[in-house]
């Protein structure tokens, strides 16, 4: 089993670590006329079952501070190289809560004998960073994220965490530009993979989600922010039994914008709510108030987006009364209901156009 993260930057790279327990979800399924997609897409076979016998190494029983101040990266090495040499079943290492351990540009490669796994992990303020080959199961909260980091290429990961667990968004981008996530397998209880404040430049491409909430961009806006996510292209992806598949969330009250954003060759199963733009966004128990200000949602295409819909609403388009949605493309979109009844759709202040073909 091999296992890389390397990092590369000019200044130091902060790496945030938090460890927790583990569950393994898969679910995937085969659909007509998208099979040389799904042949392309990661198989939930090259994620596997890991709980046997551990070893566990907490990162401070060998010298790491974890101040924020002190360079722990020498110690991070040699917990790794007894993690990666250890011959029991499976290494955990332990990174204590509330640690900030500060490790310089580094290289956590395999071949391993023992099978580690991560459970969460934050990377901030990263330039030129790799991630790849890593199984991250059952972080309390988000699995792992990227932050102020510009030049991120991720590969060949599978986050898991069961379906029930909220707030556990599984890849988290804020903040961060030239990123491209690709080749990857996700299910957790909430984003699978989630975009949100001043992000730009990203690429998802090959991504099997579900279950979850699907493929986020926001939400932005919230408490009068302003928030900026542009030019995002999702390229390649099945969603299946996620309750929601496409989104872009927006509060009312916030400024700044959304803007070319391409979802192109999606397939979905079961899906609740495929494709849903909500710039009324609320996560609030209480009705949150109206208005007179939006995050601008413009420049959005839809284009090769088929399957089934657990919903009767297929497309929702909620758009502001003060900031319509504008530049809305739809081409060749084809969702139709998983139960056999009729699917519909709602625009509200919806501006754009449609080709090819169009069934919701």
């Amino acid at each position: 089993m091999s296992e890389t993260v390397s990092v590369s930057s000019s200044a130091l790279s902060f790496v945030y670590l938090i460890i927790y327990w583990g569950f393994l979800y898969s679910n995937f399924a085969n659909a007509r006329g998208f099979d040389s997609l799904l042949q392309q897409l990661p198989q939930l076979g090259a994620f596997r079952n890991i709980f046997e016998s551990k070893i566990v190494l907490n990162v401070k029983d060998y010298g790491a501070k974890g101040d924020g101040i002190k360079d722990d990266t020498k110690v991070f090495a040699e917990v790794w190289d007894m993690a990666c040499s250890s011959k029991v079943k499976q290494a955990r290492i332990i990174i204590p809560d509330g640690s900030h351990c500060l490790v310089r540009p580094i290289s956590l490669a395999g071949p391993c004998i023992s099978k580690i796994t991560l459970m969460a992990i934050t990377f901030h303020r990263c330039n030129n960073l790799v991630v790849k080959n890593l199984m991250i199961i059952n972080g309390q909260q988000m699995h792992i994220a990227f932050t102020t980091c510009d030049g991120v290429a991720v590969s060949r990961l599978g986050v898991f965490a069961p379906s029930g667990s909220p707030n556990t968004d599984g890849i988290h981008i804020s903040a961060s530009t030239n990123v491209e996530v690709k080749d990857s397998t996700v299910g957790t209880g909430d984003d699978c993979i989630s975009i949100v404040s001043n992000s730009s430049k990203v690429k998802i491409r090959n991504i099997v989600c579900g279950p979850g909430h699907g493929i986020s961009i926001g939400s932005l806006g919230k408490s009068g922010s302003c928030d900026q996510v542009s030019d995002v292209s999702v390229r390649g992806a099945f969603l299946s039994n996620t309750e929601n598949g496409l989104r872009i969330k927006t509060w009312q009250g916030g400024s700044g914008f959304v803007s070319n954003v391409k979802f192109e060759d999606v397939l979905m199963e079961n899906v609740s709510n495929p494709i849903i733009i909500d710039q009324y966004y609320c996560d609030s128990s209480k009705a949150c108030p109206n208005k007179t200000c939006a995050v601008n949602v413009e420049n959005i295409s839809y284009v090769n987006i088929k399957g089934t819909s657990a919903s009767q609403e297929a497309i929702n388009f909620a758009c502001s009364d003060v900031a319509p949605c504008e530049g809305l493309y739809l081409e060749d979109v084809q969702l139709v209901s998983a139960t056999g009844g009729i699917t519909t759709s709602f625009c509200w202040e919806a501006r754009g156009s449609t080709s090819g073909t169009k069934d919701a």
